[in-house]
């Protein structure tokens, strides 16, 4: 399939970390691959975007990578530059770099408040800024940022740091939509639930029930499940769609508080 053939994409936090289990990055930018588009596979260790550089060359795709740190401006104006040398252009740009950030207010350090949303929401504003003019310059564009359910409503850990961080994702992704329209560039925001990634790698097998059970799918997602999501939109299929704030979650947002006991609790009936 040929969704993407002739469109060239920057992936960002798609370096291969884990053997068995795929993070968002790394399902994206082999799918994007996979769909004929070139991509610029962005991590801060080489050697893992080296590794998801290979796989997709193994299975075929077109792919380069840049190592960047992309807390820093300089980095995130670097990598689009490199993108549009090395490919010609640039169509798609998929902020998908994260980090968690645990703590309630009380316990939040300025250290870990400023590299949550240094990692999770600067480089995605910083990235854009260089990204849309070239896409702009091609006629077009579409940009995805990966925020959260947690940017939505508040989760059961506490983690404020990361809610700040992918609320103020899901806000920025508005305000570009609005910003470019009429530079045909499309900006949207994908809000994953409960996705198996390396980041929960070590939950326990109790609580990843309990994380399976609140959806209303009853299901753990993948993170190939956001890929496809990602596809779409980076894909002329949804040429008229931006500003969009989407949940790939299995239901969750749809849940109420009743709905959520019922799906958790064997014994819980609606009064």
């Amino acid at each position: 399939m040929t969704r993407l053939a002739n469109k060239v994409a920057i992936v960002t936090g798609a370096g291969t970390r884990s053997a068995n289990i795929s993070g968002v990055g790394v399902a994206t930018a082999r799918l994007f691959a996979s769909h004929g588009a070139k991509v610029l596979v962005v991590d801060m260790n080489e050697k893992a975007a080296k590794s998801t550089v290979d796989t997709i060359t193994s299975e075929g795709g077109d792919a380069s990578y840049f190592v960047a740190d992309v807390v820093e401006e300089d980095s995130c104006k670097a990598l689009v530059e490199a993108a549009v040398d090395r490919f010609g252009k640039l169509d798609i740009l998929m902020n998908s770099v994260g980090i968690g950030g645990p703590g309630a207010a009380p316990d939040v350090t300025q250290e870990l408040w400023t590299r949550v949303l240094d990692v999770d929401l600067k480089s995605m504003v910083f990235i854009s800024k260089y990204a849309i003019p070239q896409m702009i310059k091609s006629g077009g564009g579409s940009v995805i940022n990966i925020s959260s359910v947690d940017g939505i409503r508040a989760a059961m850990t506490k983690n404020v740091p990361y809610a700040a961080a992918k609320g103020g994702m899901i806000s920025a992704t508005r305000a570009m939509a609005v910003h470019h329209g009429r530079d045909n560039v499309r900006v949207n925001c994908i809000a994953p639930g409960m996705i198996y990634t390396s980041m929960v790698e070590a939950v326990d097998d109790k609580k990843r029930k309990i994380r399976r059970d609140l959806a209303p799918l009853g299901t753990e997602g993948r993170a190939e499940d956001i890929a496809m999501a990602a596809t779409f939109l980076a894909s002329d299929e949804s040429r008229w769609i931006t500003g969009v704030l989407l949940p790939v979650d299995a239901g969750l947002m749809a849940a109420g508080p009743q709905s959520l006991l019922n799906n958790i609790l064997d014994d819980y009936e609606y009064i």
